[in-house]
């Protein structure tokens, strides 16, 4: 029988990870797992659990939120031959369940990733030898899309983003940097950046979320530029939430990339799968090519 580690959180979607507990190792045991499961204590908890024990294990799944995944994998990322990383979706956003095609019902969850789901490689990004599954940010808009309150988004859909966005400029000022990239340099005032491997982030499509690949070795990254004027404003974020189709202002920089390094005279606090990532004056993100496999829901 093949030994199945399951890493969850308790506290994940305001405790709805315990009531599914019982139908969860059911379908583990059904499924042929024999299981061990953990409860996390406390925040890195499950990044040491998966650092020390995954070894002896020939899967792992977690089940939490996007923050919880992102822990699991950083601990598995530490390891010469991880096991294949399974993922049951709690929480409030679940970015990496949508791009990974999972259904937000647990059981269903369970069948894909004990079983059903496809092995596949995905790559994972270092932010300063930090790993993150799909997103590493800084500047004004960075927790925006998960700080919005809900009734705001169901009224006023993408454009609830862009009030928000707008509404916190005043109390962040932009960072002038230059930005190495793939033997391109790039220097200006920006008030936000992006390094990201997803087809969701904070709960919305990203900037040509067409081009995404999983696989391929490349991160998504978007910047915006200090604009000159609100018309410039506005038209940099109507096309950083695909609300228009292009951005007429020059506000919005988007391009592809394998390496990156921000350098900048103050320390930029970063966001790395949402948790905050450290601040530094120079902050490397590297792709760490099909770097761990995690289960896909079956085309």
């Amino acid at each position: 029988m093949n030994r199945l580690l399951f890493i969850y959180n308790p506290t994940s979607g305001t405790g709805q990870v315990k009531p599914a507990l019982a139908p969860v190792l059911d379908v583990f045991a059904k499924a042929g797992w024999l299981t061990t499961a953990y409860p996390t204590q406390c925040k890195g908890d499950a990044a040491r659990t998966a650092r020390e024990l995954a070894p002896q294990f020939d899967r792992v799944i977690c089940a939490g939120g996007d923050g919880t995944l992102s822990e699991v994998a950083a601990g598995l990322m530490d390891l010469e031959s991880p096991p294949p990383l399974g993922y049951i979706p709690f929480g409030s956003t679940n970015d990496c369940a949508t791009t990974m095609k999972l259904p937000r019902k647990p059981r269903e969850a369970a069948l894909i990733a004990a079983g059903t789901g496809v092995p596949t490689p995905i790559d994972i990004g270092l932010l300063n030898d930090t790993p993150f599954v799909y997103v590493a940010a800084f500047g004004a808009f960075t927790k925006v899309a998960y700080d919005t309150p809900q009734d705001l988004k169901n009224t006023f859909g993408h454009l609830a983003y862009i009030f928000a966005g707008i509404a916190s400029l005043p109390t962040i000022a932009p960072y002038h940097m230059a930005v190495e990239y793939d033997g391109q340099v790039l220097e200006d005032d920006f008030y936000f950046g992006m390094v990201s491997n997803s087809q969701s982030i904070g709960g919305i499509k990203p900037p040509k979320v067409e081009q995404v690949v999983l696989d391929d070795g490349l991160f998504e990254v978007t910047l915006v530029k200090k604009p000159l004027s609100l018309a410039d404003l506005t038209d940099g974020l109507q096309a950083l939430v695909s609300l228009s189709p292009a951005d007429r202002s020059g506000v919005l920089v988007q391009f592809q990339a394998r390496s990156l390094t921000f350098t900048s005279n103050q320390p930029i606090p970063w966001t790395v799968d949402g948790e905050f990532g450290g601040s530094q004056l120079v902050n490397r993100v590297e792709n760490r090519q099909k770097g761990l496999v995690i289960i896909k829901a079956p085309l």
